[in-house]
């Protein structure tokens, strides 16, 4: 994860959510976490967004937080 072109807000949901899937037992990480544009996102799908740093993975981590979820 680059932190430096993440926001701090950024960089603190994408901690959380680490933390959380860190604790994920093996079989839930290929479950759906979040919908984005009616598009299903498992919690492995939504690592990789996030550990890449893409756009889709800026708009999962603030989903989830809306969700309160991180």
């Amino acid at each position: 994860m680059t932190a430096s072109s993440l926001t701090k807000d950024e960089s603190d949901m994408a901690v959380r959510f680490m933390k959380i899937y860190a604790n994920l037992p093996l079989e839930e990480r290929s479950q759906v976490v979040v919908v984005l544009n009616e598009e299903p996102i498992s919690w492995e799908v939504a690592r990789n967004e996030i550990i890449h740093n893409t756009k889709k993975g800026k708009e999962i981590l603030k989903k989830l937080k809306k969700l309160n979820i991180i």
